[in-house]
């Protein structure tokens, strides 16, 4: 069978930037969706797959560059599977962002909006996470091949997952999403590591030592390690953290566990407190909150503490409010709403979120929230409404898939008098939104960018019972 030739189309000029982040075209009246490029790029381009309603490819070169293109900063870009679009300048990225929430809530929600206030920046757009995860891996993505023939069999690296590939790791040499000593820790434990002979793991063979690493760090300068191992060698342990410790000694928490699985998940796994305190600390709006290292928190603290406040406005609070907080995580926007409100409640699927979320509480002295774990769909019924009282104000933030079809009916039948949708998927937003919009009315619509050089957002949608 003859093989079909590539499909090269030459000087597509890019338009636009799609919903998912892609740039956009048009050829022959389909959509072409395309990475890594900026609108007023033109750039001969070979088609990688055909769908009766778009195509997509890759860029082969490009013929000419947008004015509107910046140079990257990072020299992992194009290669690491974060901050793709380093070469869009921030204030346009901004303007995609905010249409996304526009297009989402119009398109797949069909509603009715009014006037949506301009999306709210971020400050910083650099070294702006709280938090990193590194995979260890015995085999390094190479950025380049080799000039010789020999292919190198052992060439450890220690950074992110390349983008598609569940077993391939792209060693980072510098990463500025997070601030120091984030580089200096993960390239002191990786050197020091090989220097003594630890071995990195295998995602294909399960074997290595050496798993993940994660660093945490708050707006009020501590840092917390936790490292993950593949079994337990107690002398090789000691002999990495111990090491550790002497050369950073502004670490506040030092954390290991062991991880003999197939996957990398470890919130069914014990943790070991090796050094230190057991978890660090971040202040928001006078409020502290404990973070340990299965704890669930926003990943840009500054704009969490903006995005915050924005929901305890939404929730015009006078202090006589019983408010049910849904998806309340570690319960920070339970406690931010608190003090206007008669009572909070929280719900969350997690125990252990809800345990930080009680230790939260007791920690900043608020007396008025109460926490809950268990399914949703099985918590929220009318004897547990029946006896924490009916809320007058409901706020949710669930994860990126949106709400369960009989949560929000019961939402629905609850008839709370507003609504405070927080999402990180307006289009899964939009879509629990319309199931809502015979009740209620949209007065208020405030995109976030929680995540600058992504096309990721959060989006805060009022809600007013009509």
């Amino acid at each position: 069978m003859k093989q079909k030739v590539p499909q090269i189309i030459e000087s597509v000029k890019i338009e636009s930037i799609a919903s998912e982040g892609k740039a956009i075209a048009h050829i022959n009246g389909k959509v072409l969706f395309v990475a890594n490029a900026v609108p007023g790029d033109v750039a001969d381009i070979q088609i990688v797959r055909s769908k009766k309603d778009y195509l997509e490819g890759k860029i082969l070169k490009f013929t000419e560059l947008s004015k509107n293109r910046v140079e990257p900063f990072c020299s992992h870009f194009g290669i690491c599977g974060g901050c793709k679009w380093q070469m869009l300048p921030y204030p346009m990225q901004l303007e995609f962002k905010e249409q996304q929430v526009t297009d989402q809530l119009t398109r797949i929600g069909k509603l009715n909006l009014p006037e949506i206030s301009p999306i709210i920046g971020s400050e910083k757009t650099t070294e702006y996470r709280n938090k990193l995860e590194f995979t260890f891996s015995d085999s390094r993505w190479l950025e380049q091949l080799p000039k010789d023939e020999e292919f190198p069999v052992y060439d450890p690296g220690l950074g992110f997952h390349i983008s598609g590939f569940f077993d391939k790791v792209l060693d980072i040499k510098k990463c500025h999403l997070q601030r120091e000593p984030s580089n200096k820790i993960r390239l002191f434990v990786k050197e020091f590591a090989l220097a003594n002979d630890m071995t990195f793991f295998n995602l294909r063979e399960q074997n290595g030592f050496l798993r993940n690493l994660t660093i945490r760090s708050s707006s009020i300068g501590e840092n917390m390690l936790t490292v993950v191992f593949f079994y337990k060698d107690k002398q090789k342990i000691e002999l990495l953290l111990n090491a550790v410790i002497e050369r950073f000694p502004e670490l506040t928490s030092i954390n290991y566990i062991i991880n003999d699985k197939r996957n990398d998940t470890v919130f069914d796994l014990p943790v070991f407190h090796y050094w230190g305190r057991d978890s660090i600390f971040e202040e928001m709006d006078g409020l502290k909150f404990r973070i340990g290292p299965k704890s669930f928190f926003q990943t840009n603290s500054d704009q969490a503490r903006r995005m915050y406040s924005i929901a305890r406005n939404f929730s015009g609070l006078t202090g006589k409010e019983i408010v049910y907080d849904l998806y309340t995580g570690t319960g920070t926007i339970a406690l931010f709403v608190a003090s206007r409100a008669k009572k909070v409640i929280g719900i969350e699927y997690i125990q252990e979120a809800i345990d930080d979320a009680v230790i939260n509480s007791e920690i900043n002295g608020i007396e008025n929230c109460h926490f809950f774990a268990g399914d949703m769909r099985n918590v929220l019924n009318p004897e547990f409404i029946e006896t924490n009282g009916k809320p007058d104000v409901i706020i949710l933030d669930p994860p990126r898939a949106g709400i369960h079809p009989d949560v929000a009916k019961v939402i629905i039948d609850i008839k709370p008098s507003i609504i405070v949708y927080i999402s990180c998927n307006p289009a899964s937003q939009a879509r629990d939104l319309a199931k809502m919009s015979q009740d209620y009315r949209i007065t208020n619509v405030q995109p976030v960018d929680m995540f600058p050089h992504t096309h990721h957002l959060e989006n805060i949608v009022r809600l007013e019972r009509v």
